[in-house]
């Protein structure tokens, strides 16, 4: 049986290169300090600029370009219904893909109730240009026909698609279910428009 062993040579080199990578390893997996500066390397490296500014064409809303409200009341067959509406109120062109995140909260900001109940559907892209809106619906039984326990929020939290940021909405809508049969709250897919 064989037996290899690694001479020094060979030890420094593989050191050697494995200290000339490091660096070019450090400047693609290191984190951004947002000053703009890149790593000199003596390998070739591709520059990627760090700029906030948004590209010319479509990409994902954020919640700070985003504003939420809800609609009014559209009631049908024992259930509430209720558009969650976001509206682009940046300068530019952004997309919604997907479910919001929403919860109800009390005054203290304690959550009431489960988190809703995503429908099965189709999932697309809703292109917002400045100032347009997208929807999607948040509906329940009536708390008066269901006898579910309730409660009446303080607000309604929207996170849109993909965000960590919520963004708050007065509930002035009534109480909701939070316990009991039939409590279950119900959320579509975001769609062009208000809803209305």
């Amino acid at each position: 049986m064989a037996t290899f062993r690694t001479t020094r040579p060979a030890r420094r080199t593989a050191l050697l290169m494995s200290a000339m990578a490091l660096p070019v390893l450090l400047g693609a997996c290191g984190s951004d300090t947002g000053d703009g500066t890149t790593v000199p390397s003596t390998a070739t490296t591709t520059t990627v600029s760090t700029s906030t500014a948004p590209s010319t064409g479509d990409s994902r809303c954020r919640a700070s370009e985003l504003r939420a409200s809800v609609g009014r009341l559209d009631p049908g067959a024992g259930q509430k219904n209720f558009p969650v509406v976001l509206t682009n109120d940046s300068a530019r062109a952004c997309t919604l893909r997907g479910y919001p995140g929403v919860a109800f909260v009390d005054a203290a900001g304690e959550q009431l109730g489960a988190d809703p109940k995503r429908s099965d559907a189709q999932v697309t892209t809703v292109h917002l240009a400045p100032g347009d809106s997208a929807w999607a619906g948040l509906s329940f039984a009536n708390p008066e026909l269901s006898e579910a326990a309730t409660a009446t929020p303080a607000e309604l939290l929207v996170t849109p698609p993909d965000e960590r940021d919520q963004l708050k909405v007065a509930w002035e809508k009534g109480e909701v279910p939070v316990g009991g049969n039939e409590s279950s709250v119900f959320l579509t897919v975001f769609g062009p428009g208000t809803g209305s």
